[in-house]
């Protein structure tokens, strides 16, 4: 074999090899296109499936989605029962006739004071004395000008005692007895009228000291020794006239509708845990027109934990009533009063305008708005709205 013919045979045998390459590339290319194919069509008809699954379920889901987003509330139906009747308020302590007392007379310096504040006095007692040197002088001289105004009208009854005996002998004419009885009767006035200023001295001198004017407790005191008073000093002393005490409290028209003289009231000092039982004396005829409230006065024994001037809770019995009662948690409020939200027609929500009464430990009277009857949300009012489809769930009332 030559040269060429080797080159010739060596050429050939690689066409064949390249040949046959080729053709298993095509095969290859083929199979892998089949197979694509038959994996696309099933995942068409996967997606197709799916879709079909979808379609049947979809209404269910939906419904489902709908109902989980509207909102369960806690309703209940209060009816109606006999709930004693509370009216619950605050106010100010003070003494149930409270006495000022300042100078009577016309003052001075004072010497001692004899009474602090929270001590018992008896009417009359002296609280405070006052210097009376000077009026103690005045008083002597009125004594002293009695004795001459009394020597004076000896001597003029003696005079006359004298003349009338020589009248009838002709010695004294009756013009002289005449004369002689008014000079007796002037110094018998004289001697009158420096009585009267002796009785008038002494009587400023009994006012110069300060004295209760009834018994009653200590409150206040605002006068030392060696200061000097007199009429314009103002008050110096407060007495509370038998230590009795009051509870002054506003209240609205129609708490005091409920109300009269005689109630019974609990009162509880701020701060304290002991109660006093109390009763109205004195409920307020007139409204004030600025705030619409009007006073009541409640009448409390004295006790050393009641102090003029703090404050107080008074719970007053206001009789019975027929009515609703709501936890606190429903009753909700704004610029046009309470009201609450109800359960109504196809479970949507409804607002409620209502009027509150007494305020229990548990629960609030409801006076108007209500029959009892309604399906009343419980809590979370603030986060409903008028119209909203709810899911109610009973629940205990309070």
């Amino acid at each position: 074999m030559n040269y060429d013919a080797k080159i010739d045979a060596e050429g050939a045998a690689a066409d064949h090899r390249e040949s046959g390459r080729g053709m298993l590339s095509d095969e290859g290319e083929g199979v892998i296109t089949r197979r694509m194919a038959i994996i696309g069509a099933l995942v068409v008809l996967a997606l197709v499936a799916l879709w079909f699954i979808n379609r049947q379920g979809a209404p269910h889901e939906l419904g489902t989605e709908v109902a989980q987003q509207e909102p369960v509330v806690s309703v209940l139906q209060p009816g109606r029962g006999t709930v004693a009747g509370l009216i619950k308020t605050t106010g100010t302590l003070a003494a149930r006739r409270e006495l000022p007392v300042g100078v009577v007379g016309e003052g001075g310096r004072v010497e001692r004071v004899l009474v602090e504040p929270g001590d018992w006095v008896a009417a009359g007692q002296v609280l405070a004395v006052i210097d009376r040197s000077v009026q103690v002088q005045q008083a002597a001289g009125l004594e002293a000008q009695i004795g001459v105004a009394q020597a004076d009208a000896r001597l003029a009854q003696a005079n006359l005692e004298r003349a009338l005996k020589l009248v009838d002998r002709g010695f004294i004419s009756k013009a002289d007895v005449d004369r002689l009885t008014a000079t007796r009767d002037a110094a018998n006035a004289r001697v009158r009228v420096a009585q009267a200023q002796l009785r008038e001295t002494r009587a400023r001198n009994s006012r110069l000291n300060i004295v209760a004017p009834a018994a009653g407790l200590v409150l206040d005191r605002q006068v030392e020794p060696a200061q000097v008073v007199s009429s314009g000093s103002g008050v110096l002393f407060r007495i509370a006239k038998g230590g009795e005490m009051e509870l002054m409290a506003d209240l609205t028209e129609e708490a005091l509708s409920q109300i009269s003289i005689g109630v019974r009231a609990k009162v509880t000092p701020v701060g304290g845990a002991k109660t006093f039982d109390g009763q109205i004396w004195q409920v307020s005829p007139m409204i004030d027109p600025q705030n619409r409230q009007g006073s009541v006065r409640i009448a409390l024994p004295y006790a050393p934990e009641l102090r003029p001037g703090g404050f107080a809770e008074a719970v007053i019995s206001a009789g019975a009533v027929v009515a609703p009662k709501l936890p606190e948690s429903a009753i909700l409020a704004d610029d046009k009063g309470s009201y609450v939200y109800i359960v109504g027609k196809d479970d949507r929500i409804e607002r409620r305008d209502v009027k509150t009464g007494s305020v229990n430990e548990d629960s609030i009277v409801v006076t108007e708005g209500l029959n009892g009857s309604e399906r009343v949300v419980m809590r979370a009012g603030a986060f409903l709205s008028p119209g909203e489809k709810v899911r109610p769930k009973r629940a205990a009332g309070p």
